[in-house]
């Protein structure tokens, strides 16, 4: 217990009014990400929720500068073997993440940084929650979770650019580069398009697991919009695979995604992304499709 009480007492910060002193809520955005969406074969990153809280000092523009908006962001995660655990396949991971990042505009540059706090193990309890929610709906159990990592915390610091480029009203293009160092230490580039007036002029949130475009606040355009992107990786480290455990991290990581933002209405709204990801160790057999969904009614 005492590593999860000093989980909680890290996060007490971002729940002081003094932090958020002067914003207001301008939007939340969330994403659910399962491979029972895509390939279906509960395997590898199996699956991910990620929720995040936006304050601004006042509606969102793309023009913010540093500190007027930030994001409280809460993700889980949880990484399973295919098969056993090693030396042929990867270990079963349940991740909670806790982190803030504020975006603001640098010379047309979108930019983004900050941290998160990150537990793994055991202690999360994501391991118990995915043995009793399979034997609720009297699915097979998870693999092998009484071979996950260990218990353990992990700080990252996070740092990404987007310039989006508006080649006409409804078509944008939008490279990028990020970087982490802590749970998991690489740097990306890659690039998404998106065609359609949905979530053009939106704050655009980035799914840590597939790379998807998720929105932090949403306008007022209705209709369909559709969104391709690929990136790659350098990756030098994971604590998702230990060195010390046997496992070799792939150097290279490459992503391939296509989605669908739908808005119906003012308070109305879906989306839906397939994302392909490459093998990420030594062993990893052949790469896995994920799906992610997000639906929306405010009423």
């Amino acid at each position: 217990m005492r590593p999860v009480l000093a989980f909680l007492i890290a996060i007490l910060p971002f729940a002081t009014p003094a932090f958020s002193e002067g914003r207001e809520v301008i939007g939340t955005g969330r994403l659910f990400t399962n491979d029972f969406f895509g390939d279906g074969r509960d395997r590898w990153r199996t699956g991910s929720y990620v929720y995040s809280h936006v304050r601004g000092r006042d509606a969102y523009t793309g023009t913010e500068s540093f500190g007027d908006l930030i994001e409280y962001r809460l993700r889980a995660e949880i990484i399973a073997p295919a098969t056993g655990p090693a030396p042929g396949d990867r270990p079963y991971v349940g991740a909670m993440s806790i982190g803030a990042l504020t975006h603001f505009d640098m010379s047309s540059v979108q930019v983004s940084l900050g941290s998160e706090l990150t537990a793994i193990g055991p202690q999360t309890g994501l391991s118990a929650f995915q043995e009793s929610f399979h034997d609720a709906f009297d699915m097979p159990g998870p693999r092998f979770p009484e071979d996950q990592v260990d218990d353990a915390f992990f700080l990252s610091g996070i740092a990404a650019a987007t310039r989006p480029y508006r080649l006409a009203d409804n078509i944008s293009v939008r490279p990028f580069v990020e970087g982490q160092i802590g749970a998991e230490d690489f740097v990306r580039a890659g690039a998404d398009m998106i065609i359609g007036r949905v979530a053009q002029d939106d704050l655009l949130l980035r799914d840590v697991v597939t790379g998807q475009l998720y929105r932090g606040t949403e306008g007022d355009a209705v209709g369909l919009s559709y969104l391709i992107g690929a990136d790659v990786a350098s990756v030098f480290d994971s604590h998702y695979l230990p060195a010390d455990m046997g496992y070799t991290v792939s150097d290279t990581r490459t992503r391939a995604r296509a989605g669908v933002f739908w808005q119906m209405g003012e308070d109305v709204s879906f989306f839906y992304g397939a994302t392909y990801l490459s093998e990420e160790f030594e062993g990893q057999t052949e790469g896995q499709v994920l799906g992610s969904l997000k639906l929306n009614f405010n009423f």
